[in-house]
């Protein structure tokens, strides 16, 4: 799918199909469609959309009309529209259109192009069943926006960001009995390879040597052999970098603190934070800007066996501190303690880590806002600002004293759980004894990784999020 600008009013575009949007206080400069609207009652609210065909006065056959809401427009809105404006797309299977120029609340036309192009394409994103020869294509194969604007840096951001997303959402779909450990290095090596990074893949041997013990407690009741795979992105000099941390359970079964039947074929999006860190390295390898960007995983299977952890086990992490593991159902935090530890290697700017970490993010913010905790108040404020403008929204959650203190244990420095109250928080309390060497925030996205149901799926979320921030920070 290609986009570009267009500096054509739409009456004139000669594709297939062109695309208008309509509010509750629009009076349309074209006649035909302002008197066509009326006729079909179209209430113009976000995400109804109207296909007219043969419109008088329009070189294009198809009109389609989508609804946006109450002026001015607001952001959410507009994306709503726009993925409305797909469905309607695949459906007539038309292959060139001409998106209107509409102005939206608080953003300027660059947000505009990115917006567009970034939610258009990661629209058309379809699960490719496994064993299938046949690739699943929309069948689109150019939009044009109209503009008067020359720049297109709002469109190739933007697709590249659709890019980064696609492959965080193909790898969260694909079995587990695919995505391994090993497949994630695999794909690592690759990107590496395409586009000219850095990459690392310690093995088991080399995290033992390391004293990650904590991340190797979790893996060892698998066959699969954990893997702490990183990648670097160097486009500064020797500039600090920005490190980003993914938690790369690659499945999840709770371990010998199984978890319920129902719902465990979910547990393959437990490498979604792996995932999305990955898909934000091919963003910014594609986009290339002036800043050094580290992506660190830590790949592990958390399986039962005669051999696995067990509730009362102690385990020294690397950094020398030990952990009491009650609930080995608790895994994420054991691999990410480590990986945390580890990235102080690379002297590193500002620290994020992005887990499916918690259902307890899932109850306190749903499948709307990841949950967001940090140690620094200007690193949570700006991650914050990205999230209001790459629409992928966050929520904060404190980091205090009275919270730590339930991670107490009579035979270790920390247990691995702090009971029943406030299961998000104590588990950022628990990372953050790892990350007082640098600036840090915590990202759970348990709640916004994935759908269930009838669009059972991964969103590809946080890496519109992540791509924003870094970028802000040039």
């Amino acid at each position: 799918m290609k986009f570009t600008l267009i500096n054509e009013i739409v009456q004139n575009f000669k594709g297939d199909a062109v695309v208008v949007f309509s509010n509750s206080n629009t009076v349309f400069n074209d006649d035909n469609i302002q008197q066509l609207i009326k006729l079909n009652h179209f209430d113009s609210k976000p995400g109804k959309v109207l296909l007219l065909n043969l419109v008088s006065g329009f070189k294009s056959k198809q009109v389609i009309v989508s609804g946006v809401g109450d002026a001015p427009i607001s952001a959410k809105n507009y994306v709503k529209a726009l993925n409305a404006v797909i469905i309607i797309l695949i459906e007539i299977k038309a292959k060139n259109l001409m998106v209107q120029h509409i102005g939206i609340k608080d953003f300027n036309e660059l947000w505009v192009h990115e917006t567009t192009a970034k939610v258009m394409y990661n629209a058309t994103y379809k699960v490719q069943k496994v064993g299938s020869c046949k690739k699943q294509n929309s069948g689109i194969e150019c939009i044009a926006i109209q503009s008067t604007m020359d720049s297109i840096y709002g469109l190739m951001k933007g697709q590249a960001i659709a890019d980064g997303m696609s492959l965080t959402r193909h790898l969260g779909d694909l079995p587990s009995n695919i995505c391994t450990p090993s497949y994630l290095a695999d794909t690592a090596m690759s990107l590496a390879q395409e586009f000219n990074l850095e990459c690392e893949v310690l093995e088991e041997v080399d995290m033992e040597k390391l004293g990650m013990c904590s991340l190797l407690a979790v893996s060892k009741g698998s066959s699969e052999p954990p893997k702490l795979i990183s990648l670097s992105y160097q486009g500064n000099g020797n500039e600090k970098p920005i490190v980003l941390v993914g938690k790369g359970v690659t499945f999840d079964s709770g371990g010998i603190s199984l978890k319920p039947g129902t719902g465990m074929d979910e547990m393959k999006y437990d490498m979604c934070g792996a995932a999305s860190v990955l898909g934000v390295m091919r963003v910014i390898a594609q986009i290339k800007p002036k800043i050094n960007l580290v992506v660190v995983l830590p790949a592990v299977e958390n399986m039962p066996a005669h051999n696995a952890s067990k509730p009362g086990d102690v385990v020294k992490s690397m950094s020398g501190k030990t952990i009491e593991i009650l609930n080995t159902d608790a895994e994420g935090r054991l691999i990410l303690c480590d990986a945390l530890t580890y990235v102080k290697r690379f002297n590193p700017e500002v620290v994020i880590d992005v887990a499916t970490l918690t259902g307890a993010v899932v109850i306190a913010l749903g499948k709307y806002n990841s949950g967001l905790m940090s140690n620094d108040k200007d690193l949570a404020n700006d991650i914050i600002s990205a999230s209001k403008v790459s629409l992928d929204g966050v929520w904060q959650l404190p980091i205090e004293d009275e919270y730590d203190e339930l991670l107490q244990s009579n035979f270790a420095d920390m247990a691995n759980i702090g009971g029943s109250e406030a299961g998000s928080i104590t588990a950022g309390c628990f990372l953050s004894r790892f990350t007082q060497d640098y600036r840090w925030a915590h990202l759970d996205i348990a709640g916004t990784a994935w759908l269930s149901g009838d669009k059972k799926g991964a969103t590809g979320r946080p890496v519109s999020l992540l791509t924003q921030f870094i970028l802000d920070q040039i």
